[in-house]
C-alpha cells in the first residue's frame, strides 16, 4: 500500500541536512559531479513540503550517471528509478531514513546533465519561490489542498501542480510576480 502524501511545515534543519548530505555525495562521487544543488520545496525557506530533501547533481553524460550508481548504493541510495527516454535527467535515486546515522531523513537525488534545460528550470523555479514569498505561500496552500485530494496518488498530485509551476516559471522568465 502506498503511503499518503504528507505536507509538513517548513523545517529550518533542511538546509543543514542538505549540506551534510552534499558532503557525503561529494566524497562518494565527487570525481563525476560538476555541481550539486538543493532543489524542491525544502530548498525554499518558509515553504512547507513533503519531508524529502531533493538534491540535483550534474554530470557530463548518461555514462557518468551510470558509473555513479554502485557508489551511491554504498551510501544508501538503493531506490533507483531510471528516466528512460530522457536526455537531460538520467536517474532519481531514493535514500530512506537511516537509523545508523541518527538523521532519519528521506532524500531524492536527481542525476542530470550539466547545463541542461532540466537543471536550469529547477534552479529558476527554486530561486523564483525564494524571491517571491507570496508565490511560495500560494504554492504551499496548493500543495496542502492537492495532498488532501490525491491521497497517495503521487502521479496525480505531481500532474496537478504542473499548471502552477509552469505559470511561475513563465513569470520568472518575464520578471513579473
Amino acid at each position: 500500500m502506498k503511503k499518503p502524501i504528507v505536507i509538513v511545515e517548513y523545517d529550518p534543519r533542511w538546509s543543514p541536512i542538505f549540506l551534510e548530505e552534499k558532503r557525503v555525495i561529494v566524497q562518494t562521487i565527487g570525481d563525476f559531479v560538476i555541481d550539486i544543488e538543493h532543489i524542491g520545496s525544502t530548498a525554499v525557506p518558509g515553504l512547507g513540503a513533503k519531508p524529502v530533501v531533493d538534491i540535483m547533481a550534474t554530470v557530463d553524460s548518461a555514462e557518468c550517471a551510470d558509473q555513479c550508481l554502485p557508489r551511491l548504493a554504498k551510501i544508501g541510495y538503493d531506490d533507483v528509478t531510471p528516466q528512460p527516454g530522457q536526455t537531460e535527467w538520467f536517474y532519481c535515486l531514493g535514500k530512506s531514513p537511516d537509523s545508523t546515522d541518527g538523521r532519519f531523513q528521506y532524500f531524492h537525488l536527481h542525476l542530470v546533465l550539466a547545463g541542461s534545460g532540466f537543471f536550469k528550470k529547477h534552479l529558476l523555479f527554486r530561486d523564483y519561490l525564494r524571491n517571491n514569498p507570496e508565490v511560495a505561500r500560494d504554492y504551499y496552500r496548493l500543495k496542502v489542498k492537492l495532498a488532501a485530494r490525491y491521497g497517495s496518488d503521487r502521479l496525480g498530485y505531481n500532474e496537478a501542480k504542473t499548471e502552477f509551476i509552469e505559470s511561475a516559471l513563465a513569470d520568472a522568465v518575464t520578471g513579473s510576480t
